[in-house]
């Protein structure tokens, strides 16, 4: 389930490969993202896909202030360079943002992103920008797996206003058109839940359904 009100607002800082399919993937699926890379080329090429997209040195820290970076509820860091990438992340956790995420080349980069304010860790061998970009724009999601293009398996924690409620009373298949294949307590794994009992704090609900109806799901 999504936030209410505003919608969310991203910013991916470098628009290589996997930057850009990130940044590229959230702006399909609606929301406003802003990408900046340093090289010109980069960004002209970028543009035609991207509504916003700007060029400056994401090490420039009056730049990242004039663009009000702390506006944006999360930050991808996606550049190869380690200063360029650590100096970053030190200026996205300064100024407020609540989720960083930083590609990491190997361990130890990850380690010191984590030091200085990362908040998730990404591979890009292990984590396409596919990925990434659904992650960030379902809430709560735990775990994300393409099928296809259109068939989706997504893990999420249940939502605040799941709690105390069930599937049967809540119609959750004819309301959201999405089927719940696990739910996840901390005791075990309902394969498949119980249809009757109520949802409880720490549940993460284990969903299959179409690309289409998990953003409905995640707008309401």
């Amino acid at each position: 389930m999504g936030q209410t009100g505003k919608k969310r607002q991203f910013i991916v800082m470098g628009l290589g490969r996997f930057g850009r399919s990130v940044a590229q993937t959230l702006h399909d699926m609606g929301y406003m993202v802003l990408g900046i890379d340093r090289d010109e080329a980069i960004v002209q090429s970028a543009s035609a896909g991207l509504t916003n997209v700007m060029q400056f040195d994401i090490r420039d820290a009056d730049a990242l202030s004039e663009i009000d970076v702390g506006q944006f509820d999360a930050a991808v860091i996606a550049v190869k360079e380690l200063e360029s990438s650590l100096m970053c992340t030190m200026l996205c956790q300064e100024a407020g943002i609540k989720e960083i995420i930083v590609k990491a080349i190997n361990e130890r980069h990850a380690k010191m992103a984590e030091n200085l304010g990362a908040t998730r860790i990404i591979f890009s061998e292990r984590d396409t920008g596919r990925q990434v970009a659904h992650r960030l724009a379902l809430s709560n999601v735990l775990n994300y797996v393409e099928l296809d293009d259109s068939i989706h398996i997504v893990t999420i924690k249940v939502p605040q206003e799941f709690l105390g409620k069930n599937l049967v009373e809540m119609e959750f298949r004819k309301r959201y058109h999405l089927n719940v294949v696990a739910v996840r307590t901390q005791e075990t794994v309902m394969l498949p839940p119980d249809p009757k009992r109520a949802f409880q704090e720490e549940d993460q609900m284990v969903l299959i359904g179409q690309k289409e109806y998990f953003k409905r799901f995640e707008a309401e």
